[in-house]
């Protein structure tokens, strides 16, 4: 049996965490077309715009910038920001449909991997967060480092 392996993030939406309270994350696989593999993994990958819908039972994230492969060949994709198709079970559509229909409620693409050979893209369920919330996380963040900053003093001494 074949261990599953898992690299380092090819791309990550690290501004996701700040403007979203994510709430549950699935993995999905993607499908790409010509050369993006190769340019995904030279870390050619913008997911800063990035957001997933659901149209006609399919999952798609859209504004996901690959750029094109410079070695390529014919089959290079020629928009950029193209919709991408994403794998997921019927079930989990499903359900990611009804949980977005709720108010305030998106699907946000957090990052992309390999996993045995494979593209995958985990995408998390998120509710956006006001201005306020969003300066009491950076609050909390300071304190934390504030105290752990204390007690590497402390333990100096």
């Amino acid at each position: 049996m074949s261990k599953k392996v898992e690299s380092k993030p090819l791309a990550q939406n690290k501004k996701a965490s700040h403007d979203y309270f994510i709430e549950d994350t699935y993995e999905a696989g993607i499908v790409l077309t010509g050369t993006e593999i190769k340019s995904l993994r030279n870390g050619r990958a913008n997911m800063s715009d990035a957001f997933a819908t659901i149209r006609n039972g399919e999952a798609f994230v859209n504004n996901m910038h690959i750029s094109p492969f410079e070695q390529g060949n014919r089959h290079n994709p020629t928009d950029p920001t193209r919709a991408r198709k994403l794998l997921l079970h019927k079930s989990q559509i499903m359900k990611l449909l009804g949980l977005t229909k709720q108010e305030g409620y998106t699907l946000v693409p957090l990052k992309i991997y390999t996993r045995n050979g494979y593209a995958k893209l985990l995408i998390g369920l998120g509710r956006g967060k006001k201005n306020y919330d969003k300066r009491e996380t950076s609050a909390k963040r300071d304190a934390q480092r504030q105290i752990q900053r204390a007690l590497r003093e402390k333990q100096k001494y």
